[in-house]
């Protein structure tokens, strides 16, 4: 985690929470006051951005604060275990607390997710990747969940990543192969060309025009064979839409490289985890 990148989120989602103060905590507890505290995993999870992220929220706010026992990133925990140690002004920890735990639910929800997803087809070549169905504001976060988790990867980050010709790009130009022309005159060599395809015709298109990669987009699983048999190691394959942990098997059994799972950043559940007092 880039923390040059990293640092002016935290700092807009602290002035987010924080506003002008903390109005209770101020009242109670005086600037001299201490207080040790942990995060403890109310669940099993894969853990993502306990040291990169929590800890960092709560050291923005006061670098004397200690973080300590962070649990690595990718690691797999039971219910129970304490995943990172605090001690520091009381203020600064319960300033911190809510929007680092926002964070770490978030994160670790998603790398659970993506962790599962990885699971299913770890006896296939095929890959778990993400896409750009990130929350608005939070992709540097979600992705780097996805990539931490230990078992998924990452697709483009943004638009400018790479060459990404899909259906709405097709029906406004008239075709894939006047699509790909038009790519091709203009991107560097260098930028590889990914088309979305959901008939066998367009993969057979795709193919005369020499892409690089063919994006599999909804189909059945015949259709999704044959169009594997069919491009036969002449390009890479990527299956797509509606992929879900009761589908994921049979996708990546049909032979594809790579599958991109939407739900892993828009739909994965916040890991339950709280934040303990200690004496």
């Amino acid at each position: 985690m880039d923390t040059f990148l990293l640092d002016p989120l935290l700092h807009r989602f602290l002035a987010e929470d924080l506003e002008h103060g903390d109005i209770t905590t101020e009242a109670i507890f005086s600037p001299s006051d201490r207080a040790r505290a942990c995060f403890i995993s109310r669940e099993p999870m894969t853990v993502v951005g306990l040291e990169t992220v929590a800890a960092r929220v709560f050291r923005l706010l006061d670098p004397n604060v200690a973080c300590t026992g962070a649990v690595a990133d990718g690691s797999r925990v039971e219910q129970g275990e304490v995943l990172l140690r605090l001690s520091g002004a009381t203020r600064t920890l319960l300033r911190g607390e809510r929007v680092a735990l926002n964070l770490a639910q978030r994160l670790c929800g998603i790398a659970t997710l993506a962790s599962a997803f990885a699971d299913a087809v770890k006896h296939t070549k095929a890959e778990i990747v993400d896409t750009r169905k990130t929350t608005p504001g939070l992709r540097l976060l979600e992705k780097y969940a996805v990539r931490a988790s230990g078992g998924a990867h990452n697709h483009r980050y943004s638009l400018s990543d790479g060459v990404l010709i899909k259906d709405n790009h097709i029906a406004a130009c008239g075709s894939i192969t006047e699509a790909v022309r038009r790519v091709r005159a203009r991107v560097p060599h260098t930028i590889n060309v990914e088309v979305e395809t959901d008939t066998l015709a367009q993969v057979e298109e795709c193919l005369a025009c020499k892409v690089g990669v063919i994006m599999l987009d909804n189909m059945d699983p015949t259709t999704l064979r044959q169009a594997v048999a069919t491009i036969a190691g002449r390009a890479i394959v990527e299956a797509s839409g509606g992929v879900n942990l009761d589908t994921v098997r049979g996708i990546a059994e049909a032979g594809v490289d790579i599958i991109s799972v939407g739900a892993l950043t828009h739909s994965a559940r916040a890991c339950d985890i709280g934040m303990d007092w200690r004496e």
